[in-house]
């Protein structure tokens, strides 16, 4: 059936309405702040909400709307750059009893190129590269927002060469997490072993470094089977980089299943780094980025700080430690949940359906209800700095001003005998269905 398509006009009356919902169907890179169509402006009318037409192929397409708080008695309006993919998407709409859809023409002609006209993007989306930005570094071309230098492209896992071996991207050297953070205490290496590990990587200062991982394994090498294990690592180890001081780190939104859906080659060719000097400055370049148990207790105390902890309801309440090698269970006193999804080894309430970072004005309005505010300074932690890595990678690029990961996390308070424990379930109301 036929949609009405309305006028920009039109849709700036609709946008003040609080009853309508404004959709964004385009690919979520794009959603963020990239050009891929030659916008006169990147990112988003502001409000609109990020929903790609790749996701209508998902049998659970509708979950996903209903999870985003869109409801058949809203108002929609549903934009693109295409108008027969946004005819494409209402008519889903429609058929799914969403009886006032509504089609916006003039999102690239009107709105990107009228100034007065209201947009928004993630202030830092250029760190969170998509595939085909990646196949025109790779081909020797040069994408958007990239100055030209060296550049490595690392895949990203835990003791499980594996993961590298059954197949990835052309090009990309292996990095196991291990050579970054230390496999008794799980936090960071010393500044001396970080940089020896970087250098023999190939990786200086300058140097752009890109990471992505797995998220799948075949069932006898996968450490954490139906974990997200080997894209956590390598966002841990983009964490240590950033911390150690190389000025440009990227991180493949997505991941390897990001790139091979975008129809991308993997390969089983092994690629050996290159050395390409001395790191170049002190380790570590950006030490404000880490904080250690002095400077937790101080946040904990701190009205202006807030101590997050990036771990599953079981675990913050005590029911379960998360890990066989971490004995007591609890929470640090005073910490807010940061809520990461089922398990230890999971990230899914950060996560879109297809691995990519979920939208981030959801993120942000989850952290506003526990006070986890961008005028204060935050520090993510977890069992043992993974998730807390993300969870701060994902506020580092909304442009917060002050975040930081507690590395040692609950495995480094837990183990001290003098700090305090909590269980139970908190007297503050946390919503737990997010």
């Amino acid at each position: 059936m036929g949609f009405p398509h309305i006028s920009t006009t039109e849709l700036q009356k609709h946008i003040s309405d609080p009853q309508t919902i404004l959709i964004d169907i385009r690919p979520v890179e794009a959603y963020n702040g990239w050009k891929i169509n030659n916008e006169a402006r990147g990112g988003h009318i502001e409000g609109a909400r990020s929903l790609p037409l790749k996701w209508t192929n998902y049998m659970d397409w509708i979950e996903i709307v209903r999870s985003k708080g869109i409801l058949p008695d809203q108002s929609l309006v549903i934009y693109g750059y295409d108008n027969e993919e946004a005819e494409q998407v209402a008519d889903r709409f429609f058929r799914s009893g969403y009886e006032q859809v509504n089609v916006y023409d003039h999102f690239l002609d009107e709105w990107c190129t009228n100034e007065a006209l209201p947009m928004n993007h993630l202030q830092r989306y250029k760190q969170l590269v998509y595939p085909d930005w990646l196949q025109t570094l790779m081909d020797g071309g040069t994408p958007p927002e990239f100055d030209g230098n060296d550049y490595v492209v690392c895949h990203g896992h835990y003791r499980n060469r594996g993961a590298y071996e059954e197949g990835h991207i052309p090009g990309a050297i292996e990095v196991d997490t291990n050579t970054l953070e230390s496999p008794e205490t799980w936090n960071r290496r010393s500044p001396e072993e970080i940089k020896e590990t970087l250098e023999k990587l190939g990786i200086t200062e300058n140097t752009t470094v890109i990471l992505y991982g797995r998220f799948s394994f075949p069932d006898n090498n996968d450490p954490f089977p139906g974990s997200s294990a080997g894209h956590l690592g390598s966002i841990r180890a983009a964490f240590i980089m950033m911390y150690a001081g190389v000025k440009d780190v990227r991180v493949l939104n997505g991941g390897l299943r990001s790139w091979e859906d975008a129809g991308f080659e993997i390969t089983t060719r092994e690629y050996s780094p290159v050395f390409r000097g001395e790191f170049g400055a002190s380790i570590p370049g950006r030490p404000e980025l880490v904080v250690d148990v002095p400077e937790a207790k101080e946040i904990i105390d701190s009205d202006h700080a807030e101590l997050v902890s990036v771990r599953s309801w079981p675990e913050y309440i005590g029911d379960v430690s998360g890990y066989n090698y971490i004995e007591k269970k609890g929470r640090i006193p005073g910490s807010v949940f940061g809520n990461c999804g089922t398990d230890a080894y999971h990230m899914e309430n950060y996560r879109n359906l297809d691995h990519t970072t979920r939208e981030y004005h959801e993120i942000e309005e989850i952290w506003r209800e526990v006070d986890v505010v961008p005028e204060k300074h935050n520090a993510f932690y977890c069992g043992t700095g993974w998730r807390g890595s993300e969870a701060w990678f994902n506020a580092w690029l909304m442009g917060w001003p002050r975040v930081s990961v507690f590395d040692g996390g609950w495995f480094e308070w837990s183990n001290d005998p003098e700090n305090p424990i909590e269980t139970g379930i908190p007297e503050r109301e946390y919503n737990i269905a997010e």
